[in-house]
């Protein structure tokens, strides 16, 4: 078995908190007041690659630009996660369709039952399939149902599927969203663009895992796309040699959102200067053991949106 692993960006989210307040010398007057929040979603792995489970607070430490940052609010493990699936049934999908089929309902019965879920199935139109008046379902018979439902035909509109999920999950109150995008990584449809979608997973709080599924002959596989979606997100890119392997990496992919551990931080430097802040995560056991802690790399605070946006082409080398 071949997985193609990416190169790591951290996840990170950005939001800005409002607060008003009336000042003494001026009765009525409100100043408005914006923070920087940052959240994090780390995995963690030992050296050989295992998962580490079981940590706490004391064990993470993070630097922004090289200074130290104190932990506001520590999330362990396994909570709740909003999951949409973004599931590619244009024509160069036809041959794959019964893994597509198979994995996304291996990862429906590997995850919390809490978790609320969402299919998008695409062509050259993005659409939602559950029933209209469902925003998400945790019923892994009611997902197959509506994974069934599209026959593989017409062109390939990516861009437009994935621009429409990361809208969708921002329905959701979970604090951890993620988008599994299984796909050829071809796009002749869409209307968005490939930078539009990478400037909304680098700003958005959803992580997203790729999944590319190829023929040899399959003129539309494009693996660089799905890689650099997934990283831009501070998510995978997963390129199985085999489509039957993606029932074995979406088992994967839903034991790694278990494990993840959710940070956020207010940064000490609360200038929105449209700069890169680099980001560091590390992790060490009670007794002194290093682990990697993976997380997106860094962000921009820009003064036009007050939110994160990704840096071209990644973390600066």
């Amino acid at each position: 078995m071949s997985w193609a692993l990416p190169f790591f960006l951290p996840a990170v989210c950005v939001v800005s908190a409002h607060a008003q307040a009336l000042t003494n010398d001026q009765p009525g007057a409100a100043i408005s007041v914006d923070v920087r929040v940052v959240v994090l979603h780390v995995s963690v792995r030992n050296k050989k690659g295992g998962i580490v489970s079981g940590l706490q607070e004391r064990n993470f430490s993070v630097e922004e630009d090289g200074q130290p940052q104190t932990i506001q609010a520590f999330h362990p493990e396994d909570i709740p996660v909003a999951v949409g699936r973004v599931v590619d049934n244009s024509g160069s999908m036809n041959t794959k369709r019964s893994d597509v089929t198979a994995a996304a309902v291996a990862f429906a019965r590997s995850s919390n039952p809490s978790d609320e879920m969402f299919i998008v199935n695409f062509n050259e139109h993005a659409t939602f399939s559950l029933p209209d008046t469902k925003l998400f379902s945790a019923s892994p018979a009611e997902l197959e149902d509506a994974l069934l439902k599209p026959v593989p035909t017409g062109k390939t509109a990516l861009y437009d599927a994935i621009s429409a999920a990361l809208a969708h999950l921002q329905k959701s109150s979970s604090e951890r969203k993620v988008l599994v995008v299984i796909s050829d990584g071809g796009d002749n449809a869409s209307t968005h663009t490939l930078d539009q979608v990478l400037q909304d997973a680098g700003r958005s709080d959803v992580t997203i895992f790729t999944i590319g599924l190829f023929d040899e002959d399959d003129q539309d596989r494009n693996p660089r796309v799905l890689r650099r979606i997934a990283r831009a997100s501070g998510g995978e890119a997963f390129l199985p040699s085999v489509p039957a392997e993606a029932i074995q990496i979406c088992e994967h992919i839903a034991k790694d959102i278990r494990t993840q551990y959710t940070i956020s931080y207010s940064p000490s430097n609360q200038q929105f200067d449209a700069e890169y802040h680099a980001i560091k995560v590390s992790v060490t056991s009670d007794k002194g053991a290093k682990f990697q802690g993976r997380t997106r790399a860094g962000y921009i605070a820009s003064p036009e949106s007050n939110r994160a946006a990704p840096a071209a082409g990644g973390a600066p080398r």
